[in-house]
């Protein structure tokens, strides 16, 4: 049985793709950052603050837009 010998070794994805990969891992932690907070440290009290617009509708949609560019950098093919 004859063994052919591979001495060039490629990456599955190219520099863009993980570029955009990064970007979006990027995205997504800011989205949570942005979630977080608004709770009170006493039972008795509740805090408006954890229905406010940054923590219902930005950070949830800007996680999601990180999520979108995740899935793109690893469906977006090389240009050869």
């Amino acid at each position: 049985m004859k063994y052919i010998k591979s001495t060039r070794k490629d990456f599955l994805f190219k520099k863009s793709n993980y570029k955009w990969l990064f970007i979006s891992i990027i995205i997504i932690i800011i989205g949570f950052i942005l979630m977080s907070g608004g709770g009170s440290k006493d039972p008795n009290f509740f805090n408006e603050n954890i229905f406010n617009f940054r923590r219902i509708r930005l950070s949830p949609t800007i996680v999601l837009i990180g999520f979108v560019i995740a899935i793109y950098s690893i469906i977006k093919s090389p240009k050869k």
